[in-house]
């Protein structure tokens, strides 16, 4: 299993980027609009806690709870602007906004990057998965350069190079509408699910396997005893996006 606690979001070393940077809309996620760069009223004044943390739900504001930066956030506060943030140092505002986008992108990239490298795959490709690495890494170091898309494009067809490796096959539901399905007797074991709908979906009891699960949105999705410890490219949002329980097995990274 590859390391990815640098890849788990440290709020206490941050400054509240994600209550800052990102804009969001009134909707079934949150309760107000928010343009990017303006903080959330909800971000305390005395430091960067949330004020509403134990109850966003009941707030409004459930988009918050499966929110994840991939430790963007800690990385851009403490390594690039060396514990300075925002708040307390008003000229690097939008330098260091700017940079929490750019190091979020890429600490995305590094987290699917991780699952890819703990496969079992033929040596070229684990070459390949290095080399992206290693430029990903040194993008996220510097984050002088803003346009990650190059990076990203690589990312995704390596990635689709992984999925076939990995799954070996599969009925493939990329992109499909699967919301509000019962899919509790599909063979879903090596399926190829990225970017599919399974919004409020049934997979109860269901062995994902080694299911490619990059993008899939699984909001409300019934998780409980499901198999998702050998799932593909799945991450913490998505875990925390369905509803599981003590029978849902998880991946190992899940209890990190």
């Amino acid at each position: 299993m590859t390391d990815r606690s640098a890849l788990r979001a440290d709020c206490a070393s941050c400054a509240g980027l994600c209550c800052v940077v990102p804009a969001f809309s009134v909707s079934s996620d949150f309760a107000i609009d928010k343009p990017s760069g303006v903080p959330c009223p909800n971000l305390a004044t005395d430091d960067f806690g949330c004020t509403i943390h134990s109850e966003l739900p009941e707030r409004g504001f459930p988009g918050c709870t499966v929110y994840d930066c991939f430790g963007a956030g800690q990385r851009v506060v403490q390594q690039h602007f060396g514990g300075r943030s925002w708040r307390t140092t008003p000229g690097i505002r939008e330098e260091q906004f700017a940079t929490f986008e750019v190091v979020e992108r890429l600490h995305e990239l590094l987290w699917y990057l991780e699952d890819a490298a703990g496969r079992r795959l033929p040596r070229d490709l684990r070459d390949e998965l290095e080399g992206l690495r290693s430029a990903v890494e040194r993008a996220a170091s510097d984050a002088s350069e803003r346009d990650v898309v190059p990076l990203q494009l690589r990312a995704d067809a390596l990635f689709g190079e992984v999925s076939g490796a990995v799954r070996r096959g599969g009925r493939s539901w990329r992109g499909r509408d699967l919301a509000g399905r019962d899919l509790r007797e599909e063979p879903l074991a090596d399926a190829d699910l990225r970017g599919a709908l399974l919004l409020g979906a049934d997979l109860r009891d269901v062995d994902l396997g080694r299911a490619d699960l990059l993008g899939a949105d699984p909001r409300g999705a019934d998780l409980r005893g499901a198999d998702l410890s050998r799932a593909l490219f799945m991450t913490r949002l998505q875990l925390r996006a369905g509803r599981s329980d003590e029978t849902t097995l998880l991946p190992d990274w899940a209890a990190r």
